[in-house]
């Protein structure tokens, strides 16, 4: 019994990881480049506690990616496909969403104070409810490339009949 411990702990050594995913220490280029994936094939990539403020990500497809406990704020993430990403408890703060498309997308936790989000595709998108009352505060516009409108891709005309505030 004791031969096994050694040989399974070897064996977990040789093995490759077959995780596509993303940390800070991945890039070793200079600044610039580092922060600029616009118009970029990024599908199914990971980012795990990743500090993305800043970043351009404009036009990038970023379809099926997932963002766990990530900074996002002030990144340009305009016409980027997110359809189907998993965003929880990212922060995009102050970023630029206009005409992204997260239809399907589940973006539990996160938040979105001071996005730009017109022309944005939130059809289906799983959000918690004081997140989608704020961003149907500010929907505007229609997305050029799914021609839905922000406002009814969040819902917001029966959000009203849904929402049933706490009694005191």
């Amino acid at each position: 019994m004791g031969l096994l411990i050694p040989i399974a702990a070897s064996i977990l050594l040789i093995l490759p990881t077959t995780a596509n995913a993303l940390y800070p220490s991945d890039f070793s280029l200079d600044e610039a480049v580092k922060t600029n994936f616009h118009g970029q094939d990024l599908k199914g990539q990971e980012f795990v506690k990743y500090d993305l403020s800043g970043f351009d990500f404009g036009d990038a497809d970023l379809s099926g990616s997932y963002f766990s406990v990530t900074d996002a704020r002030d990144a340009n993430l305009s016409g980027a496909n997110l359809e189907n990403v998993i965003a929880y408890a990212t922060r995009f703060d102050n970023a630029d969403l206009t005409d992204a498309q997260l239809a399907g997308a589940d973006l539990l936790k996160s938040r979105f104070d001071g996005a730009q989000i017109n022309g944005a595709d939130f059809t289906e998108a799983n959000l918690d409810l004081a997140q989608q009352k704020d961003l149907c505060e500010r929907a505007s516009g229609k997305n050029s490339k799914t021609g839905v409108e922000t406002f009814d891709s969040l819902s917001c005309a029966g959000l009203s009949e849904r929402y049933l505030p706490a009694k005191g």
